[in-house]
Formats: structure tokens, C-alpha cells, sequence
């Protein structure tokens, strides 16, 4: 492709008044509109002081803002250009958000955390975001930690993360999350929780998983419910808790010493043959590796601990032949040497088909990588209290965006927030405006997305008008 023109002939200025390079916000807010944010926020939200008055209009702009890929307080500028202002009421300045997000506290951050889950659970009954919900949901929870560099940062701290593979230690401020997922649907976000850097895996982990598992039951996952997590979250209170809340739970177990034991004493006529259906790249061993063993016995978790703590379930053991990184060049094995991978969990399923569903538990990274590549590219504020509720922001806009996605059309009903944002959000449209309030939006004719967008538009806000005769 070339240009048609020659450049020093081609002109530009930015002079339109009726043009917006992101009509997609018009079908998302009136999602966002449909599914009561702006009440849920004015029936939950209780900022002080005068920067905390409008929180219902200043959630939606921060919103709106993140939708259309804002990931810092400055790009929230993105609202106000073009005609804008003719298509939405309330806009504010990037200036005036970021002191919103400075008044709050970390109460109102929980109160904002009680719109997050609320407004998941309208979202559902707006779109259909987990079906097969009602049979079998997952929950999978985990810890990101988040690298900032700035020095005036509150409660940021030196974690452990994983870079291409290895674990670093990084400062920064770490982020808990829950995802819900089907398995017919992408993961949505149920619940999140902002801690210091050097924050343990498990803390808050209990109380989150309560809350994901409630707002699971209220976006319509009423069938059996398995919550994911990996061996950071292996103590009896975690498990305890998603117990009480009436879920199952699948937990990879720290191979120690007793745990190890337990697996060696599995006699081999136990060990089922599974064949991964994709090769799966062991770092390790550096191959390709797609079959294994798996058995299961009856294990007691915690008996040690206090009295009234000891959890029994099924111990779920996966066992790889270990090679030696020279047996390619001759050297054979004196004896069967295995590497083992164990899950502990109270799932119903059989051995096989819950050892697959818990190696399911990756997804949650693609909903980081989602957000690192979205509004989570920052944690923009030096003050604890507004990072956290960017984060929340963040999970509520993740899920509005896989809302829209849902009603636009199959393919985006799974695609990525970047693919929904480019797709969907990121389309320029010219207003024309007609009598008696009624505005044209003009969007670029044979738009790739076009079938996707006009589904989400009727969709949120309602068929065209029928065409006189």
C-alpha cells in the first residue's frame, strides 16, 4: 500500500467539531447504563469532601476513559475532543478525576468493591456472560505483582513475581484477584483486592474468595462451583473458607516431605496413562512432553494444625518420567526416576477430568496479561487508597467490555480487551444531528467489525427506528 497523494500536498488539522474517534463508548456506556452504575454507585459510594461530590458521574468517566484504553489519569483526556460533549453528559477533566480518586479511603474502596460485584451480577442478566453457569462454574484466584517505580508510592514493597519464567524479586504493589469462568465462556472478574508489595500470597485470600464465590452465586453460577488456586493458597484457612461458602476446591499441594511420601506409596498398578491433547514445553527438562501418569488417594490436610483445622479430601497425583538431560546422547536410566505434581480437592469429578480441570487454572494469567495490556498498565496514583480503586475500576470495566463483547458476536465474546477495544470501541463516526434530540451516528462504511458493532448498538440501545414506507 502506498499514498495516493503526495505528502507535501496533503494537509491536516484538527478542526472537526462533529467528529469522535471512539463512538464504540456510545453502546458501552449505554450498557454500562442499562445495568445501573451510576446508581449502584450513588446507592453505595459515600466519598467526603468536595472532591468526592458527583462519584456517580466521576466512576462513569473513569469507566469510560478505561474502556477506551486510558491506562494513566492523563489519558483520560480521551473523553474530551471532537463531539464528545454532544453525545455525553458529565464529562470531567483528567485533573478533577484524579483528585476524586485521592479522596478516597480504604472504605470507600470496599464500597466500591460492593458496586464491582453487584454490577457483575446485572451485567448478567444484560448479556449471557457465563453460560453453563447453572451445571459447572470455576473460580480461580491468584496474585500479581505489580512493578511501579515511582519512589512517593505507598505500601510498595519488594515481592516475588515471574519474568519469562523465573522468579525475580521486583518492587512494587501486589494485586489478588478472582476470576469466574464457565466452560463456554471467558473468564469475568468477581472480585479483587490491592496489598502492599511484600504482602503474603495468602492474606485476605479467605475473606476474597467469600466474596468471589457470592458474586459467582449472583451472576447466575447456581450449579456446582470449583474454586482454582495454586500452592501459595494451600492452608486450612482458605480452603475453610470456600468450604463454608459452599464450593468445592482443587489446590496444587506443596511436594513436602509427608506429601511426597503419601505419592511413592501409590503402588503402580494405580497410575492411570493420560495423553496430553497439546504437548506441553517442560522447562525443565527442556522437551516436549504429552503423556504422564495420573492416581488419586485419600489425604488429610492440616491434621498438625490446631484442633477442628484437618481437612480429608482426594490427593491427586501426576507423576512424568524424569530424563536425564543425557540420555540423548546414549546414556540410559538406571531405574525409573518420576517427577510429581499433586492436587488436593473435593471436586466430584473423576481422577482424570479434575486433574484437567485444574490445570484450567492459567487462564486467570491470560486476565492479567488482558490488563497489563489495558488499564492496569498503571497504577497511576501515588496514594494507596486511589490505586486500589483503580484496580476495582479496572474489573468493572474488564467486565463491561467482555459484556459488549458478548453481545457483539461470538468471536468477541472470547477475543481479548485489546481486540474488543480496536474492534468495537476505537471507531470514528461523525454526528449528524436530526430534530427533536435525535443524533446520526456516521461510522466509516466497510468497517471490518461492522455486524459486531451494530449488534452491540441495537443491542444496548434498542433496534433502529423502522424506515417510512
Amino acid at each position: 500500500m502506498r499514498l495516493s497523494h503526495d505528502p507535501k500536498k496533503t494537509h491536516a488539522s484538527f478542526d472537526d467539531p462533529d467528529l469522535v474517534s471512539r463512538a464504540g463508548l456510545v453502546p458501552v456506556m449505554a450498557l454500562a447504563e442499562k445495568a445501573g452504575l451510576a446508581d449502584l454507585v450513588s446507592e453505595h459510594l459515600s466519598t467526603g469532601g468536595p472532591c468526592g461530590v458527583n462519584a456517580h458521574l466521576k466512576v462513569s468517566c473513569l469507566v469510560a476513559g478505561m474502556a477506551a484504553g486510558a491506562d494513566s489519569i492523563d489519558d483520560l483526556d480521551v473523553l474530551r475532543h471532537g463531539a464528545m460533549s454532544e453525545l455525553f453528559a458529565g464529562i470531567r477533566a483528567p485533573s478533577t478525576l484524579g483528585s476524586f480518586l485521592r479522596s478516597f479511603t480504604w472504605g470507600n474502596v470496599r464500597q466500591l468493591d460492593a458496586v464491582a460485584r453487584r454490577m457483575l451480577a446485572e451485567l448478567a442478566r444484560q448479556a449471557p456472560l457465563l453460560p453453563g453457569g447453572e451445571v459447572l462454574a470455576f473460580i480461580d484466584m491468584d496474585a500479581m505483582q505489580k512493578r511501579v517505580y515511582g519512589r512517593a508510592k505507598q505500601g510498595a514493597g519488594f515481592g516475588h513475581t515471574k519474568i519469562q519464567g523465573k522468579t525475580v524479586l521486583v518492587r512494587g504493589l501486589n494485586a489478588l484477584a478472582a476470576v469466574v469462568s464457565t466452560p463456554l465462556a471467558a473468564p469475568v472478574i468477581a472480585a479483587t483486592r490491592l496489598r502492599g508489595g511484600s504482602a503474603n500470597s495468602a492474606r485476605g485470600a479467605a475473606s476474597l474468595a467469600t466474596e468471589a464465590i457470592s458474586a459467582a452465586r449472583q451472576a447466575g453460577c447456581s450449579g456446582q462451583l470449583v474454586v482454582r488456586i495454586d500452592s501459595a493458597y494451600h492452608n486450612a484457612a482458605v480452603l475453610g473458607a470456600i468450604r463454608r461458602a459452599g464450593a468445592c476446591f482443587s489446590v496444587t499441594v506443596p511436594l513436602r516431605r509427608d506429601v511426597r511420601a503419601v505419592i511413592e506409596a501409590i503402588p503402580d498398578s494405580a497410575w492411570t496413562p493420560i495423553t496430553y491433547p497439546r504437548a506441553i514445553w517442560d522447562e525443565n527438562q527442556k522437551r516436549l512432553i504429552s503423556d504422564a501418569q495420573v492416581a488419586e488417594v485419600p489425604y488429610t490436610a492440616f491434621a498438625k494444625k490446631k484442633k477442628g483445622r484437618a481437612i480429608t479430601a482426594r490427593l491427586i497425583a501426576r507423576r512424568v518420567r524424569d530424563l536425564s538431560p543425557e540420555a540423548s546422547q546414549g546414556q540410559d536410566e538406571l531405574f525409573t526416576a518420576w517427577r510429581y505434581h499433586a492436587v488436593f480437592t473435593d471436586s466430584p469429578f473423576v481422577t482424570i477430568q479434575a486433574e484437567a480441570h485444574h490445570r484450567d487454572h492459567a487462564i486467570i494469567e491470560q486476565v492479567f496479561a488482558d490488563w497489563n495490556d489495558g488499564p492496569l498498565a498503571h497504577l497511576p496514583s501515588g496514594h494507596f487508597p486511589a490505586n486500589a480503586a483503580w484496580l476495582t475500576l479496572a474489573a468493572i470495566t474488564a467486565n463491561l467490555t467482555r459484556a459488549a463483547g458478548v453481545l457483539a458476536s461470538p468471536f468477541h465474546a472470547r477475543a481479548r480487551g485489546a481486540t474488543i477495544r480496536t474492534g468495537l470501541i476505537t471507531v470514528a463516526a461523525r454526528i449528524a444531528r436530526h430534530g427533536r434530540g435525535h443524533i446520526t451516528l456516521h461510522l466509516p462504511e466497510g468497517w471490518h467489525r461492522e455486524t459486531g458493532w451494530m449488534n452491540l448498538f441495537e443491542a444496548a440501545c434498542g433496534p433502529p427506528p423502522p424506515t417510512a414506507a
